[in-house]
């Protein structure tokens, strides 16, 4: 195995949890927005401004396609609307040299990282209280679910350290 992706809705820890599993792993992180960020010269709000979130996902299912196609060993974090276009999931249950893991948040854990960051999250602008917080990401992980729940693996993260789950993660790969 060389990639290691993980999915799951935004806030869920894929970043923070990527990074501290990679360094246990001796592989490289790679946050695919920002990845997306460094390649177009945009952050991810400015290109959903100002090119759409077509053009945004076209892009983003591109540089996933390019990242799975190097041979280095990386763990890479998607974007959390990353497996629900195109046949994005087809396409990484598919590699030979990948294994997905969908980080599983409960909507309360979510609701409560997500409450001040409608400013650096396209899709959450218009929300303003955690009741809608919490009703917006109940109906997307519906939505969702059906992609995330395709990863290899699951992993519930509610009510666990970081250093658990990633430890978790390297038993389920092992």
């Amino acid at each position: 195995m060389h990639k290691i992706v993980l999915l799951g809705y935004m806030g869920c820890g894929k970043t923070t949890v990527g990074g501290l599993l990679a360094k246990a792993l001796n592989y490289s992180f790679i946050d695919l927005d920002k990845f997306i960020e460094k390649n177009e010269g945009l952050s991810v709000s400015k290109i959903f401004e100002t090119k759409g979130e077509l053009y945004f996902r076209a892009q983003e299912r591109k540089y996933l396609e390019v990242l799975l196609d190097r041979p280095k060993r990386i763990v890479l974090s998607l974007g959390g609307g990353t497996p629900c276009y195109y046949d994005t999931m087809d396409y990484i249950v598919s590699q030979n040299n990948v294994k997905s893991l969908y980080l599983n948040a409960g909507i309360d854990i979510l609701a409560n990282r997500l409450k001040n960051e409608n400013q650096t999250r396209p899709i959450l602008s218009h929300i303003k209280n955690i009741d809608d917080i919490k009703e917006f990401i109940a109906k997307h992980l519906f939505e969702r679910n059906l992609f995330y729940k395709r990863a290899h693996f699951q992993i519930k993260t509610d009510k666990k350290t970081l250093n658990k789950i990633v430890v978790e993660i390297q038993e389920k790969l092992s």
